[in-house]
């Protein structure tokens, strides 16, 4: 009877392991997913207009987003990091606005690479 126990102890906690780099490595596909689909929707706003958006949210009032995805890690829509575009010498008035997204997660993914770098 205690073999039994024994096995079914380590069984038990290979599994939970097991299913925490599950919920971890799906958190990082929806990451990535959204992010791709965020500036695949920032490169089409600026493909369109010729400026950037001057914040996420006029992605989705422009019906290029149908919402601001949330961040799988931080449970937030608002905690995403914009990268402003740069200065353009050759049009000084035009208007900085959002050149790329990054995560706010702060930690590092299963592969070793931090999450705000993606």
């Amino acid at each position: 009877m205690l073999v039994v126990i024994s096995l079914v102890v380590i069984l038990a906690s290979i599994a939970m392991a097991s299913y925490g780099t599950g919920v971890t490595r799906s958190k990082e596909a929806v990451l990535k997913e959204d992010l791709f689909r965020m500036r695949d929707a920032i490169d089409q706003f600026y493909a369109d207009r010729g400026q950037y958006p001057t914040e996420l949210q006029n992605l989705v009032g422009d019906g290029y987003l149908r919402s601001v995805p949330v961040d799988p890690f931080t449970r937030s829509d608002a905690t995403w990091q914009t990268v402003a575009s740069e200065f353009d010498p050759t049009d000084p008035t035009a208007l900085s606005g959002v050149f790329d997204v990054r995560s706010g997660a702060a930690g590092q993914a299963i592969d070793g690479t931090v999450y705000a770098d993606w």
